[in-house]
């Protein structure tokens, strides 16, 4: 059962600490600063990684609040004002993603530096940064689970959750946060039998859009559209993207290969 103090780690008179915020700025800035170490060891521009940071992460910020929002129109028409209030939960990551590629796309092109090489370095960052901002979605409530009887169930009792009360649920939240950690493990060990620049950021879109397809099964809050009567909009993008990506992981390898063999030609 979760206690009563997780959404609000501190509360003193009108000052509120929450814990989704604190978990989501403690996720960026361990993000960040894995990002920051994968720039000086393929010798590029750390202060360069560091605004680019800056930039992807209000761009994500923007688009994953947006497309939350645009998930959930009845509740945001009753209160507006909350629609500005991301320290208690809700940010959907397709919504960030979409966001954030033009940004980091055009920053790139602006100062020169190389977009499939950047990606790769960015790529374990994000899910670090992931791994992080999950639990903070536990301590809110939201993305919250559908009601099971399995013995990891957890139960949410504080007035300020945002997960339905006093009910037993698939802790989706945890399940979405070991899903990335063990992406980050992943990726930090394929980069040893990478074979071309660009793919890695596709084996984390790949292996991100597996995990929602499946995690998506026991979410229980509510998922806007319906896709063809019962795959969410998650999901269906998440189909397109997962031949995509693969695709794309063994495109860029047999490019580097054919490039290679005629450079010995």
């Amino acid at each position: 059962m979760c206690d009563t103090m997780y959404p609000d780690l501190i509360s003193m008179g009108s000052f509120t600490l929450h814990t989704y915020g604190l978990c989501i700025a403690l996720g960026a800035l361990l993000g960040i600063l894995y990002v920051s170490r994968g720039a000086r060891r393929e010798g590029m521009n750390q202060q360069q990684f560091l605004d680019l940071a800056f930039y992807l992460l209000i761009a994500a910020i923007i688009g994953s609040r947006v497309f939350y929002i645009i998930l959930n129109p009845g509740y945001y028409l009753k209160h507006p004002l909350e629609s500005l209030m991301i320290w208690r939960g809700g940010l959907v990551f397709y919504g960030g993603f979409l966001f954030a590629f033009p940004t980091c796309y055009l920053y790139l092109k602006k100062h020169g530096i190389p977009f499939f090489k950047t990606c790769d370095i960015l790529a374990p960052g994000l899910a670090l940064g992931e791994f992080l901002g999950r639990i903070g979605c536990f301590f809110a409530g939201c993305c919250y689970g559908r009601p099971t009887d399995l013995p990891w169930g957890v139960t949410f009792t504080h007035p300020n959750s945002l997960a339905k009360l006093d009910v037993s649920l698939h802790p989706t939240q945890l399940y979405s946060s070991a899903a990335a950690l063990l992406m980050f493990i992943f990726l930090v060990s394929f980069r040893r039998f990478k074979r071309a620049d660009g793919q890695i950021v596709f084996l984390y879109i790949l292996l991100y859009a597996l995990g929602r397809l499946i995690i998506e099964n026991f979410r229980g809050d509510e998922r806007g559209l319906l896709v063809a009567g019962y795959l969410t909009l998650t999901q269906t993008i998440a189909i397109v993207l997962i031949p995509l990506s693969l695709g794309m992981i063994i495109y860029l390898g047999k490019k580097n290969k054919d490039a290679a063999s005629a450079a010995h030609g």
